[in-house]
Order: structure tokens, then sequence, then C-alpha cells
């Protein structure tokens, strides 16, 4: 229940002014023909046949996994290079037979990996490509959540092999709303913790309980901790747009701190949802440098800057900010991606653009921006299931959704190769006369473009039958062959081969239960 009542939003886009500079699924089922040792000649082909059963994803070789279906709204040239990085959670309230857990996909909406948590009832936020030691690296949070989260944070390997989890220090629980490597190979990462705390100057008991926004900066190899900073240090309780629960034994969410950015000179820059308010913070004094919205501004805020409830606060140079602006959930508005620029001269805050869903999408929560190296902006909607990627100019290039009942805290496009430590996924079943149709995937494997099938009278003695495009996350092959054993390899665009499957016996019709039966 906020106390604010803003008006004004723009509605046309903003020419950007010195903008950083440079700043349905389906399975393919493809047919072969050719006898054994034979590559397929001109009749080999390619459909696309669905596999997605409403709101999940079902595939016959890897029946464990259960990814969102994805519907790609609007793809037009000029996107970034790169896969979409999303982690895939039923909103509050929500049942769907989807699973949550990290998920990239491609730009046709085809998963490229899934990772379903160990424990079912966790969840991922945060999923996205980070530097650590010099090489590139897959983050994540894992653990609960109730708009506020306990729990770890990972690293993995080119290889999908985890290489590190990260735990908050001093005793406390790492929250889901940052997890940022540094240059310096340390970790920002957010916390909440409950303190007692007089609440009867804005409106709440004598004897309270509190969230404090916690920044905290550690050691990512030692778990040190290297700084640490706390809201109810250096922010005031009236400085929240929120006022304290009426449930007296439920704390005070006065500040929620949801997201760090570094600046080069030594400074934090720290967002704020409940105070509507980005601050700069002194990484050394911890004291607040600055204040831009809220209630205590020290900028001259120009028309459309002041954000209401907003998330993802990024600096960028040449005084440069973009924040993803959640927009009043009780107000005619929508949500926006902003690009502010600050002269701290001055103390003036100007927008210089702006990035709007087509649908008028309003985010009660959660949501990102994120600029692209082509100097393309990509949007994830929060708690709407929607990302999108826009022109500089903010044209939309890109849009895709989840089912309704789908959210991702944050959503991200990346460059990433990756090369799975286990095998290509395999299912084969007999049809009529020779008939015989695989099912194959590989979970993670970025660079394959083509399955060769392997066929013979056992598993070492398999020769060429042919071979088949990749299409999509599992690729259906068909083919003629007698041979009692199958297997596939996954080559890349040059020949080489990436692996090779087990092999198997085909499976009877009847028989099938899409598991690999040999």
């Amino acid at each position: 229940m906020g106390k604010r009542s803003r008006t004004g939003r723009l509605e046309a886009k903003i020419t950007r002014r010195r903008f950083l500079g440079a700043a349905t699924a389906g399975t393919a089922l493809v047919a072969l023909s050719g006898s054994l040792g034979c590559e397929p000649t001109a009749r080999t082909r390619a459909t696309a046949a669905p596999q997605g059963e409403g709101q999940a994803m079902i595939f016959r070789s890897r029946p464990d996994l259960r990814p969102p279906v994805i519907q790609v709204n609007t793809n037009l040239p000029g996107t970034a290079p790169g896969h979409i990085f999303v982690s895939p959670k039923k909103g509050p309230g929500e049942e769907a037979p989807t699973q949550d857990a990290p998920l990239i996909v491609d730009a046709s909406g085809e998963p490229v990996w899934f990772h379903p948590l160990q424990d079912a009832e966790a969840d991922a936020f945060n999923f996205e490509v980070q530097t650590y030691k010099g090489e590139t690296v897959l983050t994540w949070w894992e653990g609960q959540h109730t708009g506020y989260g306990q729990g770890e944070y990972v690293i993995c390997d080119h290889s999908y092999r985890e290489i590190k989890r990260v735990r908050a220090g001093n005793g406390f629980e790492g929250d889901h709303h940052e997890f940022l490597i540094t240059t310096e190979d340390t970790a920002l990462i957010t916390i909440y913790s409950k303190v007692s705390r007089d609440l009867s100057g804005v409106g709440g008991p004598v004897d309270g309980e509190v969230l404090d926004g916690i920044a905290q900066e550690v050691d990512i190899e030692t778990g040190e901790v290297i700084f640490e900073w706390h809201s109810l240090d250096y922010v005031e309780l009236d400085e929240s747009y929120y006022e304290p629960p009426p449930d007296l034994e439920a704390a005070f969410d006065y500040f929620h701190i949801n997201s760090i950015d570094p600046d080069p000179d030594g400074y934090l820059i720290i967002s704020a949802r409940r105070t509507c308010a980005v601050y700069k913070v002194d990484r050394k004094t911890g004291e607040v440098v600055w204040r831009l919205g809220g209630e205590k501004s020290d900028f001259d805020m120009g028309y459309g800057t002041r954000t209401d409830w907003q998330h993802d606060a990024r600096l960028h140079p040449d005084g440069i900010i973009t924040i993803f602006d959640n927009g009043g959930v009780q107000k005619d508005v929508q949500s926006r991606a902003i690009v502010v620029e600050i002269d701290e001269d001055d103390m003036s805050a100007t927008l210089v653009g702006e990035y709007t869903h087509p649908d008028k999408i309003l985010a009660a929560t959660q949501g990102n921006a994120q600029v692209l190296p082509n100097g393309n902006v990509f949007v994830g909607w929060g708690s709407e299931p929607y990302f999108s990627e826009f022109s500089r100019d903010g044209k939309l290039l890109f849009d895709a959704s989840f089912p309704s009942q789908v959210e991702s805290y944050r959503a991200f496009r990346f460059p990433w190769k990756g090369q799975p430590e286990d095998r290509p996924a395999v299912v084969a079943e007999s049809g009529a006369g020779d008939e015989v149709t695989l099912h194959v995937s590989w979970n993670g494997a970025t660079e394959v473009d083509t399955w060769q099938v392997l066929a013979g009278g056992g598993p070492d003695k398999l020769e060429p039958a042919g071979s088949a495009p990749r299409k999509g996350f599992e690729t259906a092959v068909t083919l003629n062959t007698s041979e009692p054993y199958v297997a596939v390899r996954a080559k890349d665009s040059s020949g080489r081969i990436l692996g090779s499957s087990e092999a198997i016996k085909p499976a009877e019709p009847s028989a099938s239960t899409g598991q690999t039966r040999s």
C-alpha cells in the first residue's frame, strides 16, 4: 500500500542522446532414405512436429525435463547474437506441469540447456553469464524465497560442471535479488535480515521488527567478507513509501534492496524498491553520496525520470543509468525500461530513453533491462511472462512469452558455447518393416549441427547409416535398417565429432514408453 500518488508517463519514445555510444517448440522429424553405410541423398527432409503438450515441453529422449513452452511472438532481423537466459518459475499461487529451473533457449524458443534443481521445492533466480577467473561461467541463485530469499549462489563452467558454491558471510542467508561477480573475483550479493526496531515513528509497534537491506561483498575463493553495508545505518524508515504491515508479527520491509552495481571509482549503485530510489554508496565509508529519486532525491528529477517500485539499476559510461521501472500497480500506467542521464555537477537527471511493450505490460514485481554490445536493450518483464529485445531507437525486434502461470525474475541475452560432459540421449522405436525412428537430444550442447546415425550387429560393430540436421532440442530421425543396434554421433558444422550416444536396441512400438531400452 504505497503512500505516493504520481502521475505522468511518457507515451512516445524519446530520442536517445549520447546513449552509451556503442554500447511453440517442436521436435524435428527427419526422414532418412539410405542403406547401411550410405549418407542420405537429396530425398532427406526435415519437418517440424509439435511436441509441447499444453504448458510444458515433453521430450522422448529426456522425459525428466519439463521446461515451459515458449511462444515467440516477434523475431525480426537486427537482434544481438547469443542465446536467451531465463529462470522460469511458477508465480505465487500458480500451478503448472513445468519445472522451475535455469533455462537457455534459442531465438525460436527451443531449449538449449535446462537444469532442474535437485531440490524440487527450490527455485532458481538471476540466471546469467558472467566472468570468473578469466573464464566465462554460468551463475544463478537457488534456494527458498518469499519475496526475499534464503539460499546459495552457483557457478558452473562451460561443461555445466559446478565449480563453486558461494554463501553469504557473517551468518547471513544469501538473497536472490543480486549475485554480481566483480573484476576482482569478488561477489556482490543482497541479504535481508530481521532487526528489532521501534516502529512507532512510522505508525508501527514500539517493539516491531524491520528488514535490514544488506549489500555484502565476499571473496568467492575464500568466503571472506570484504565489505558490508546496512540500509538501517544510512536510510531512515520514513524514506519508505510503505507502512508497517498490520500483522504485528510480520517484519517491516521498508527498503527492499534489489540490485547492486559497482562504480569504477569505488562506489556502489544500490536500488531499493520500497523507497523508489537509487543510492550511490561510498564503498570505503558506507555513506550515501546521493539519492536518485524517492522522498529525498538529491537530483532535480526531469520529466519521466522518477520511478515506482523499480528494479535493476545499472551504471554505464557517461553518466548513464538504466532502470526497470515497474510502475504504480494501482495506476493506469505500464512498466518500462528507462535510460537516465545524470549530471553530478549540477545534480540533474534527464530521461534520454524509454522502452515499453506494445501490450502495455504492467509488471507488479521483478524485471530488468540489459544493454547489449550492439546497443540493443533486452528487457525481462518480471512478474509478467514476457521477455523482449529492442533496437537502440526503440523498435521491438524480439518478443517471447511463457505460459501465463510462469515468470522469470530477470531475462538476458548472452553469447554462450556449452560442451556437456555427459553423452547424447537417444531412444529408438521400430516401425513398419525395417523402419526405425530415433529421438535424440544433448542437453546443453550448443555446437551440434548434424546427427549421424550409426547401425550394426552389435554395440562395437556400428557403421554410418545416414545423417540429419539438428532441428531444435530434440530431433526425430527416421531411417530403414534391419540392424539390431543403433546409436548417434553429434557433429559440428565442420564435421568434427563432438560426442556419441550409447548403442541401443530399438523398442517395439507396443513396448515404447519413451525410455531408452537396450
